[in-house]
């Protein structure tokens, strides 16, 4: 069940229900950009072990929490990556290069080497980390837990790590769908799981990245991204009442078939309109977003006139709640987000009655 929070704004805006002010996260806003998260990750040497350190994954989830006290939630640091990591397939991060697998799937015969993680025993660190931000912010506000979606996970695991192309994996997608069907199945099942299990240590809320559902074609996305995720929804709504969030990048032309999931709210990049969003979906989700992420780099009046443009293109009422369209960037400097965070809270009550 939901627990009972002081600052509620975030559970409330993605139930629709009334607030008085649009509540205001920013996806990795505990990141680079900050300095204070750049001296944990030297201290911490590199970039996995710092995920696998509970406490530190703590630290950094607190730091924008302290800098910035306009923020309505924190969200756990982790990546979207852990999953396959636990599957063994050798995760490691190339300085520059980001991701990559030792041990990439390619074939039925690698998928069959895959066993389905157990999140207590083999990702228990996530889960202490979720707890251990749980304990530190007591009930002041709520805690988002998150995984990736099982297509966009996949792309890592057959391309081997990031891509341009997703030449292997879509070339898997045509040749042989069947096993590519037989990997995403496996990573739904752990991903049921995991979310599960973080919500269970803590977690007020769950969102779903599908950071590459939009390379895909409409009927290759429904088939090999959507599906699955729906999977998701539908288990996670009968574990837990936690909002479950789905973010597919790229996604604006398939809301309608994400808001049929059941999912509570839809995230959305800045290549969808919110006021079209808005009308297309009814009242059925929540929708949350969508500011470029480039706006940061330029001045704080800019950031402000950008933050007024897109609660004006939300509109007046509930169901809104601001984020920027994908990840903060590592170079944007941390006044800049101030800017953005107190010029929502000056705007947004507007907005409401």
């Amino acid at each position: 069940m939901s627990r009972s929070l002081e600052n509620d704004r975030l559970i409330r805006a993605l139930r629709r229900q009334p607030v008085d002010r649009t509540p205001v996260w920013v996806m990795r806003q505990a990141g680079r950009y900050l300095p204070e998260y750049r001296a944990v990750r030297a201290q911490a040497g590199d970039f996995l072990t710092l995920c696998k350190s509970p406490e530190m994954a703590t630290e950094v989830t607190l730091q924008p929490l302290r800098r910035y006290p306009q923020l309505d939630a924190a969200i756990v640091f982790s990546d979207i990556l852990t999953i396959p990591d636990a599957m063994g397939r050798g995760l490691y991060f190339a300085e520059g290069e980001g991701p990559k697998f030792r041990n990439p799937v390619r074939s039925r015969h690698d998928i069959r080497e895959i066993r389905v993680p157990d999140p207590q025993r083999d990702l228990g660190y996530v889960l202490d980390a979720v707890a251990g931000v749980r304990e530190k912010l007591g009930n002041t506000m709520p805690l988002l837990g998150f995984a990736g979606s099982p297509w966009t996970v996949a792309t890592y695991m057959v391309e081997g790590g990031s891509s341009k192309t997703f030449s292997e994996i879509r070339g898997l997608l045509y040749r042989e769908p069947q096993v590519l069907h037989e990997l995403l199945e496996l990573l739904t099942q752990a991903t049921c799981l995991y979310l599960a299990a973080q919500a269970e240590a803590g977690a007020d809320a769950l969102m779903v990245f599908d950071t590459w559902g939009g390379t895909l074609t409409p009927a290759a996305y429904r088939e090999f991204s959507l599906q699955y995720m729906q999977m998701i929804v539908t288990s996670l709504r009968a574990q837990t009442d936690k909002p479950v969030v789905l973010f597919t990048k790229g996604g604006g032309a398939w809301l309608e078939a994400m808001a049929a999931t059941g999912a509570t709210a839809l995230g959305l990049d800045w290549t969808t309109d919110l006021s079209d969003a808005r009308q297309r979906v009814g009242d059925r989700v929540a929708l949350q977003g969508n500011l470029d992420p480039c706006v940061l780099y330029s001045t704080p009046k800019q950031i402000r006139a950008a933050v007024q443009q897109t609660l004006q293109s939300f509109g007046h009422g509930n169901g809104h709640v601001f984020n920027l369209g994908h990840g903060i960037h590592p170079g944007v400097d941390p006044a800049n987000m101030k800017a953005l965070l107190e010029a929502v809270h000056e705007l947004s009550p507007a907005f409401h009655d």
